[in-house]
């Protein structure tokens, strides 16, 4: 699954980090989806598979230009979890270099009845509507002088 870098799949761009590199999320999806890929065809009529693990290494800095290409090699089978080994390569001219690797793990479940939990058709199994969902920054927060972070 090759993908030659652009500005859009920056860490930058994706709000992941400050540096116009590529971005460790787009990774892991470039990742999903070559796990999906080797997936295609192989589900019975009425599954899908979704994400539930990932184990992952970003190692290298790519810069925006640089194509890589990423892999995932179907491992294990256990019931209905799939287990990958992934790697993403950079595609250099006189070398290749490991950028990123790891494993991913994804669920087989059947499409509709997880469509349906994730519209709250069936109220047992939706989170409780009144609770609120948090997910906010604490932009303003600094770290503490012990927890800095010093590079070279």
């Amino acid at each position: 699954m090759p993908l030659t870098v652009t500005e859009s799949d920056t860490a930058l761009s994706l709000h992941s980090g400050d540096v116009p590199v590529l971005a460790t999320p787009r990774l892991v999806a470039l990742c999903e989806e070559a796990s999906c890929q080797v997936l295609e065809g192989r589900l019975a009529p009425g599954r899908t598979s979704v994400a539930s693990r990932v184990q992952f290494d970003h190692l290298v800095p790519v810069p925006v230009g640089a194509t890589v290409t990423a892999e995932a090699t179907l491992e294990k089978v256990e019931g209905r979890r799939l287990v990958f080994t992934i790697s993403v390569a950079l595609d250099a001219q006189d070398r290749a270099a490991l950028v990123a690797a790891g494993r991913l793990t994804r669920v087989a479940v059947d499409r509709a009845a997880f469509l349906a939990k994730a519209r709250c058709d069936d109220p047992s199994l939706c989170r409780d509507p009144g609770a609120p969902i948090v997910a906010a920054a604490r932009s303003e927060e600094t770290l503490p002088a012990a927890a800095a972070i010093h590079g070279d």
